[in-house]
Formats: structure tokens, sequence, C-alpha cells
């Protein structure tokens, strides 16, 4: 490019203190030593808040693709909008990138920096000032010292020709302001934005070729679009073609709702002679809400938050299942082949991936939770709830601290065999399926309104009174559960469900009924795992002490 006088000395004017040059960016940051076909990638996020399922979403996405290529995925902090940054949520970020097992490689938050930063934008401002006042001299950007009420009066006079709003063409005032006098202004303080000074046209369109959707016709850019705010800090617009040209991103993936700002990201990587990295629009997480879709909202939906799946004890495993079954159609066929495979040994594919946007369907989640939790060996599935309580659930933390092997005795109950409970939704609902094992809830907790109200009062006491007395806790189910018809039917317990049917009158109840009164008696619940399983964890001492509690309560 040949500069301009006039524009050099402009650009001398806006950025006098700059002396770094394109050429120094290239040499500081060179093309990466990977392999041809290796894949850089990132996530670009804004310390604005929570980290959105969504945006977790993404950074998979970007991690599985470098990572399958043998490339590199990184993290840069978005950070130039200092009115809508929350302190301490750059790294919250992090924490639960790393927690959902997506740290980066390199950039923010990594083990390792990297050789490509700074990764937070606000320490960037040499660099984007650089490559601006290149522009400037090149004539492709300029100083704009439009103020509020001038770009109000603008946008009323667009609305009053029923013409698009927005800086451009006849409407962009500063686009060719006198170089001489935009240089006085500039020495006589007046504040200024710099803007790109688009080539582009209204009615004309270029074809652009997306990862996920194909060649797609868009518009061309025509908006002088801000580069530099007032304050020296890059719009988004500026500092993505800035940062992924010199970190050397080879595909950029991002929500869709950044594809109509393409043709403008592409402009300015043609203004600068440089090649753009590829680009895949994701689609939006969609959820269905009396029958209409939306994007799965920060403020409406908790699970947009991926704190809730921290919050509540998901299994990592089963959030970063589900999205998977929701990046690639053919990912649930693939598990279905290779049930114990890692998720690593699954190519992902742009092409495999939806247009129209998913719906998020939290019952997947659950049941894909459930699945996961209960392949889970006793020992790990203990690790893993001490792990999510420790942060989360103090109560959990306690029932563990008190016995672990007792714990890990409990949860075990129809565990480690061919179809294991599958009842565990999470590690948070454990507490609740498993408190009364321990007498202190189991106490606090029975009621003895539970028992079935067709059975009589007086058949219930006389059934606890022969267990209380004469029941054996023997080794094997089979044995122990004859031993249990044996001392019930006398007490007018027909043997099966079926003879009670055939004759009802001459029964109290059927043997389903008395392990029933058992049950309650034994846990205060109607319904819970294997009765026989729990008894061998609760222990004959036990089951006599609590057999007797329910007695009393019963003469009370």
């Amino acid at each position: 490019m040949k500069y301009h006088p006039d524009f050099i000395r402009l650009a001398e004017a806006m950025f006098s203190n700059i002396t770094l040059t394109i050429e120094d960016l290239e040499a500081r940051y060179p093309n990466r030593n990977l392999d041809e076909h290796a894949e850089v990638t990132r996530f670009a996020p804004s310390p604005t808040g929570f980290l959105h399922t969504g945006s977790l979403f993404a950074s998979l996405i970007a991690k599985k693709i470098a990572h399958q290529s043998g490339g590199v995925f990184f993290v840069r902090l978005e950070d130039t909008d200092s009115k809508r940054e929350i302190v301490g949520s750059d790294m919250a970020l992090i924490e639960q990138m790393k927690a959902f097992n997506v740290a980066p490689d390199e950039g923010f938050g990594a083990d390792t920096e990297g050789n490509y930063g700074p990764y937070r934008q606000s320490q960037r401002a040499e660099i984007y000032h650089a490559v601006a006042k290149t522009l400037v001299a090149q004539g492709d950007a300029y100083p704009c010292f439009a103020t509020a009420a001038e770009l109000d009066e603008m946008r009323r006079i667009q609305e009053a020709r029923n013409v698009v709003t927005g800086y451009y063409g006849p409407y962009a005032k500063y686009r060719d302001y006198p170089v001489d006098k935009a240089i006085a202004d500039i020495e006589a303080g007046r504040p200024f934005v710099v803007r790109f000074k688009s080539q582009g046209r209204a009615e004309r369109y270029i074809n652009i070729v997306d990862e996920i959707r194909g060649q797609k016709p868009l518009t061309e850019n025509y908006w002088d679009e801000v580069m530099l705010k007032s304050d020296g800090l890059p719009t988004y617009h500026f500092a993505h073609v800035v940062d992924d040209h010199f970190m050397r991103t080879t595909v950029v993936t991002r929500g869709e709702e950044w594809l109509p700002s393409l043709p403008k990201h592409l402009e300015m990587f043609a203004r600068l002679g440089w090649t753009p990295p590829r680009f895949a629009h994701l689609p939006v997480i969609n959820k269905l809400d009396e029958g209409k879709r939306r994007k799965l909202s920060k403020r409406k939906d908790s699970e947009a938050a991926v704190s809730f799946f921290l919050e509540h004890g998901y299994p990592v495993a089963a959030v970063i299942e589900y999205l998977m079954t929701i990046a690639n159609s053919n990912f649930e066929e693939w598990r279905m082949a290779n049930k114990t495979a890692s998720i690593d040994e699954f190519s992902l594919s742009f092409s495999k991936m939806s247009v129209d946007g998913a719906l998020f369907d939290m019952q997947k989640i659950i049941s894909i939770s459930k699945e996961i939790i209960a392949e889970q060996k006793a020992v790990d599935l203990v690790k893993e709830i001490k792990h999510y309580a420790k942060r989360y659930h103090a109560g959990l933390t306690d029932l563990i601290n008190r016995d672990e092997m007792y714990f890990q005795k409990i949860v075990n109950i129809e565990r480690e065999k061919e179809n294991p409970r599958k009842d565990f939704l999470n590690y948070e609902s454990v507490f609740g399926l498993v408190k009364y094992f321990y007498r202190d809830y189991y106490e606090t907790s029975f009621d003895v309104a539970t028992f079935n109200p067709s059975i009589p009062l007086k058949s219930i006491k006389d059934l606890l009174g022969v267990l209380n007395q004469r029941m054996e806790l023997l080794e094997d189910e089979a044995s122990w559960f004859a031993h249990f018809k044996q001392l019930v039917e006398p007490l007018g317990f027909a043997p099966s469900n079926k003879i009670f049917k055939q004759n009802s009158g001459s029964f109290v109840g059927h043997i389903g009924d008395a392990a029933e009164i058992l049950r309650i008696a034994l846990t205060g619940l109607k319904q819970t795992p294997n009765l026989f399983q729990m008894m061998q964890v609760l222990g004959i001492d036990e089951i006599h002490w609590r057999v007797m509690f329910v007695i009393e309560k019963l003469h009370q």
C-alpha cells in the first residue's frame, strides 16, 4: 500500500507516541510451528458475569477441534468494556472451564501463558494502535469527532427519511473531513473515535463460506465501524481481527449472532492484506417456552449458568456428554457403538452440526447423569460426592465424615451389578436418598402416618412385635425372605399377592404389605432400594432399635 503524505501526517497526529509497526508485530508473533492441518482455536469471553452454558458449548467445540487436529486451544479475555466488567468474574470463568475439563492450552488462565500474549485485550492497546495507525496512513481509517448530540440528530434524520440508521455513506459526517482541520482538532484536544472507512455498498453482496452453514450471500459492509473508542480501547469488530491474526487463529468458533457482522471483519482483514481465519458460527442453544423457541436466557433459566450444574452436583461427564449430543448428530450413534470409550476418541465435525439450533433438554441431562452415576464403582462415587460436598453440601460432608466406609456401603446398595440402581440423579440428590440410614435424621423424620391405612393398626403392631423378637438377619436374601414369610404368614398375611386377591377377606394383607411395614419401620419411607441389602448395611442391632422405636411410637 502506498501511503499518502496527508494521511501519514494524520496518522502521526493521532498516534504520535506509537513507533511499533505491523512489521514489528509480524516478527513478534510469527506463524506457529504446527503441522499443516493443526487448528488453532480460541474462546474469548468477556468478564461480565457467569459462564453461560452456551459459552461452555462453544469452548468445548473449540478445544475439541484443536486437540483432535493436534493444534492449540487458547483463551483471550475481551475486557475492554470496563463499565460492564464484574470484578472477579474473569477467574471464575476459568475455574468453571477447568471444572468442565475445557481448560486452555495457553492464554488467560492457562498453566503456561504462551508466546502470543498479552491475552487480555486491555493490555494490548499498543498493538491495536499500531494497526490503526497503519490503516489511517493507508486512508482506510479516520478520526471521527461526532458528538452524542450529532449522532442523535443523524439518527432522527435517517428515521424521518425511512432509511437504515447508522454511520455510513452520506451520513458519515467526518469521513472526508479535511486532514488539516482534523489535525488541528486533535492538537486542540477535541475527543474522537477512530472509524474504519468502508468501501462496501448496500446493494452489493459477498459470498461468505461458513464451516457449518456452507456458502451464504451477505450484504457487503457499508458502515464506517468504530475501531477505537474515545478512550483508546478497541471495539470487538477491530480487536478480534487484530488478535486472531497475530495469535494465528485458524478457525473462529462463535455464536451465530455474529454472522451478520462477518462482512465487516472480512473487509478489515482484506484491507490489512491478511488472510482471514475460517469461521464457524455455532447454533444457538434454544429452549421451548409455551411452545415457542427462545434462546437459553441468563435471566429466565437457572441452567443457563454452568454453575447450576456444579452447585447441584451433576457429573461433569454428564454435561459434556449432553453437549456433544447437540454438537454432532452422529454422536449418540457413536456412543452406542463405543459405550466405554473416551469422548476424545470421537471425531467432531462441523458438517454434522445443526444450523437450526438445538433445544435444551434438562431431562436428557438428568437421564445421562443417572446413567453415569449408576455405572460408577462405589469407591469412585464416594470420591466424587466428597469433592462435591466439600464445596456445596455441608450435610453430605457431615454424613461422610461420620464413617466413610459406612457411607460407601450405603451408596453401594444395588450397585456394581448388571442393572444397577438409577435413583441418584446427581450428587446433591444423594443426601435425601441416604439420610435415613443415620439415626438422628431417621428419628426426626419418622411419621407413623406413612403406614398403609388399610392394614389394621393391631396387625402392624403384632407384626413388628414378632419381628423384633424372632427375626434373624441371614446371609443370603432367599433364605432371609423364606424366614420372613414363616414369621408373617401366621399373622394373617397371604404368601403372595395372587393368593390374597383370590380370597382377600381371609387375610389382613399379603407378603408385600408385610415387607412394606418392615421397610417403613426401618426407613420411614415406602420406596427404597432393596430391603434385604439395606438391612445388611444397618445391621441387626440398629434394626432391633428401630423396630422398638416404632413400636413405642405406635403405642403412644
